[in-house]
């Protein structure tokens, strides 16, 4: 069964910005939970081809998983596909105008698990959902200056 979890949010911040910062692998550990650890494999800045490796923990495991970006249209939309991890996994970043220079950003991530993991999937579903709906309002807290960035 596969994976495929799509949250979204708006942002009161313009496009521009919520894309730049939230685009930029070294700021993930800022906002999303799970992250603890960038590196890059590839020169800066950001573009198709570039890889990402990623330390992250979920459910309880550390993982350990690696990035190509596959897509970028800066300010519109950001693919990124692993082969790693527990599943394969694609995520997808998206940014749209919302009305009062506001940004709509959704978060997407699909894959299909294999062996056991294809078992939980609509448990990992379920988990990934809520993780990424709070990583979204971290990121939003964190735009919107109602919370500093973590140090």
């Amino acid at each position: 069964m596969p994976v495929d979890v799509s949250t979204e949010i708006v942002i009161q911040r313009p496009r521009q910005e919520v894309s730049a910062y939230s685009a930029e692998p070294d700021n993930a550990p800022r906002w999303y939970s799970s992250i603890k650890q960038v590196k890059w494999e590839t020169p800066k800045p950001l573009a198709v081809g570039s890889r990402v490796a990623f330390a992250a923990t979920f459910l309880g495991r550390t993982l350990a998983y690696t990035y190509e970006v596959i897509e970028f249209d800066p300010g519109r939309r950001l693919v990124m596909s692993t082969k790693e991890g527990p599943f394969p996994m694609e995520t997808t970043y998206s940014w749209e105008d919302a009305p009062d220079g506001a940004t709509r950003m959704e978060l997407r991530n699909r894959g299909s698990p294999s062996g056991f993991s294809s078992l939980a999937a609509p448990f990992l579903s379920a988990r990934m959902r809520k993780a990424n709906e709070q990583d979204l309002r971290t990121l939003k807290r964190i735009l919107e200056g109602i919370q500093p960035p973590p140090v």
